[in-house]
């Protein structure tokens, strides 16, 4: 053929291609109300739309790579093929806020192909659900490409509205932060000043934590975050004020210079965006877990969500202490003889705790300080190798506890605190999970307080991404289950490792013992159901009986009710539940402690009857093994009164009802252990008014009457 016939045909090919390009790529969820568009532009940049309910969400947003290795991966695409499929399956939670989990979506695959000479491939998946989306690159095996540096990634939501914006910063190292509430253009996170001491924070830019939630002027919800975080750096978002715009920004290290090191092929975690209507329904969704794998565990029975008691609380105050006392005798941590006397973990103070469990429905024990090396845990720069993971202290009988425990049918919680050393820790991983075997234990509570070791390291950078997943990978090994405090923040893993159980990643309830701020306010925790609470389960330790706890610390108190406490035990999602006051306390208060003793850990079926973002929340929880029913509620700093329909009970049933409700003169600040307690009958098709007053609650317990 002649160059002149070859050069129309190019022409035409060409012409084609442009116009292939132009012609935008959409896929609706299965209700067909929520709906997403992609294209690349005519630099061959690659975006997406998304609107809900014939609102533009999401508007122009781009997608891209920036590489220390590679030129960046952002224009010249051309759109290879296109494809969507639907999906619509159902799966059990082994545990869970619900039986039985619906995953119903439709599926688009974008595959991508450079124009330039290094024509490198690329994939972008969405996965449209009626209640949200996600999206992920894929990176597939290709010529010429077998490693990515990525320096950082480039991927936008580009807003349509100035939200109001619940947000923490986006700190390297801590989710510990109180929640700040302005509007999206009024974000400013590099001045964020935590008012109590978080010493290893690092926040290096004008950027947030996910899950981020916001609420438009007519009632949108959204909430953005992301699914199956596995060999990645965890994502905070950069804040453009001006152009209302979030953009990718991954946690790094000081000791590379890029974010991300993957091997082709593979794919990033998933990017979440949950899109409602109406506030419960971010709680009541499963898109986050969805978007992980099935489970890879298989048979998890060895595990049973529990309520727990233990030794913490009284650390907290300041009643005891974490280390036993050791002294340094030349160059070494050696028993004198002459410990102060404070040490909670010791052999009788346990045994007090697992006989009150045992009498209580409570069944297990968690031990906090019970290993040598906390006095000098954290600050100092040699904590390498200060904890071991299997020797106790002298007034500690591992032995005779766990025997004690066993005869009362009560299991040991194991904790292992790191200090945030983590290759000591990975050493003895396996010394320490065969310890638990050896003695029954299947739960454990880890933590990692400080500045990572190895230094220059940060607690959500890809390297501890893969310790703390690899930590639980591990742990599976030997029927162990991981309850991570200091944490990567939840992303739905529990699915695919269902023995990742729970952990903290927020501020949770020992702030109130000791920080110089006045602790958590009325309103953190209605903010928390609709953020941190998306996330997964939250290990925050409700159940504080003695409010003021002026014996202790006069200068701090709990802001709740003590209606709230109960409330708390529904409300925030947890399989393991810990009764977290002094056991003196909860045998001062035998009333409200019934409830504590009847509300289930493992639900059927999960309900949230009402609730605004930071305002209130209430939820109604199924038990599996009985079919009771729980219900929680709390407010903010505001009084306000809920009605409540009971439409959810079953037919031609009777149930007794256990009301536990704020007194009328109860008051979080000035009256907080007001308490009233009522019983009476209900069906499906009663009502019920109930008034909360500020920092309050209620708490429900309904049983079938046969």
């Amino acid at each position: 053929m002649s160059f002149r016939y070859i050069l129309p045909l190019l022409v035409i090919l060409l012409y084609a291609c442009s116009k292939e390009n132009k012609k935008i790529v959409e896929v609706t969820s299965p209700n067909s109300e929520l709906v997403v568009n992609f294209n690349v532009d005519e630099k061959g940049q690659p975006f997406y739309t998304v609107a809900f309910n014939n609102k533009k969400v999401v508007d122009t947003s781009y997608l891209g790579f920036e590489f220390t290795n590679a030129e960046q991966l952002k224009d010249s695409f051309k759109i290879l093929r296109t494809s969507i499929k639907e999906f619509n399956d159902t799966w059990q939670m082994p545990w869970g806020e619900q039986l039985q989990v619906t995953n119903h979506y439709n599926e688009l695959r974008v595959e991508l192909e450079e124009i330039a000479a290094l024509q490198r491939k690329l994939n972008v998946v969405f996965k449209v659900y009626d209640d949200g989306l996600g999206f992920r690159y894929e990176f597939p095996k290709q010529e010429g490409w077998t490693e990515a540096l990525i320096k950082e990634e480039q991927t936008e939501f580009n807003l349509t509205e100035d939200y109001k914006t619940f947000w923490i910063p986006g700190d390297w190292d801590i989710y510990e932060h109180l929640y700040s509430t302005t509007k999206l253009s009024e974000i400013d996170a590099k001045s964020y000043i935590p008012k109590t001491n978080l010493a290893q924070s690092y926040i290096p830019e004008n950027a947030v934590n996910t899950p981020v939630t916001m609420v438009g002027e007519n009632g949108l919800n959204l909430s953005f975050h992301e699914a199956a975080l596995l060999d990645y750096s965890g994502m905070t978002l950069k804040v453009d004020t001006t152009n209302l715009s979030l953009k990718s920004s991954l946690v790094g290290s000081e000791n590379t210079d890029y974010k991300v090191k993957r091997t082709l092929p593979f794919h990033t975690p998933w990017r979440t965006i949950q899109i409602t209507d109406n506030a419960p329904d971010l709680i009541e969704s499963k898109l986050i877990v969805n978007l992980n794998e099935p489970n890879k565990l298989g048979d998890v029975s060895w595990f049973e969500p529990m309520k727990y008691t233990g030794v913490w609380w009284e650390m907290h105050l300041g009643k005891s202490t974490w280390d036993y006392g050791m002294e340094l005798v030349d160059g070494k941590w050696t028993d004198t003889g002459k410990a102060h006397g404070k040490h909670g973990a010791t052999t009788e103070n346990v045994k007090r705790f697992i006989d009150f469990s045992a009498k209580n429905n409570i069944r297990g024990v968690l031990v906090e300080g019970w290993n040598t090396g906390w006095e000098r845990w954290i600050g100092f720069e040699d904590r390498e190798g200060v904890f071991d993971f299997v020797t106790p202290y002298p007034d500690y009988d591992l032995d005779e506890v766990t025997r004690y425990a066993e005869e009362k049918g009560v299991q040991i919680i194991m904790h292992h605190e790191t200090s945030a050393a983590t290759e000591t820790y990975t050493k003895q991983q396996d010394t320490a999970y065969a310890l638990m075997q050896k003695y029954g234990m299947h739960a454990v509570k880890s933590g990692y307080v400080g500045k990572i070791l190895p230094k220059g390291e940060y607690h959500h950078g890809q390297y501890m991404v893969n310790h703390y997943n690899n930590a639980a990978i591990k742990a599976a090994k030997y029927q162990v289950a991981v309850n991570a405090h200091e944490p990567i923040k939840a992303t739905g893993l529990r699915r695919t490792y269902p023995n990742i159980i729970s952990r903290e990643g927020l501020r949770g309830q020992e702030f109130n013992a000791w920080s110089q701020d006045g602790g958590n306010p009325p309103e953190h925790l209605s903010i928390v159901a609709f953020t941190r609470m998306l996330a997964g389960p939250i290990d925050f330790t409700p159940g504080i009986f003695n409010i003021k706890f002026d014996e202790y610390k006069k200068d701090n108190q709990v802001n709740t009710t003590l209606a709230q406490q109960l409330a708390l035990y529904v409300v925030i999602y947890s399989p393991i539940q810990m009764a977290a006051d002094l056991v003196e306390h909860y045998e001062a208060n035998p009333k409200p402690l019934q409830f504590i003793k009847d509300v289930g850990v493992d639900w059927q079926q999960t309900k949230v009857l009402n609730g605004e973002v930071g305002d209130y929340v209430t939820i109604a929880r199924q038990e599996r093994e009985t079919g009771n029913w729980f219900i929680g509620g709390i407010t903010d700093e505001h009084s306000r009164t809920i009605e409540l329909s009971f439409d959810f009970l079953d037919h031609n049933q009777i149930y007794e009802a256990i009301i536990y409700k704020d007194g009328e003169k109860a008051h979080w600040h000035d009256n907080p252990l007001d308490i009233t307690i009522e019983k009476m009958e209900l069906t499906k098709d009663s009502d019920l008014s109930i008034r909360l007053v500020e920092g309050g609650g209620f708490a429900i317990s309904l049983k079938k009457i046969n």
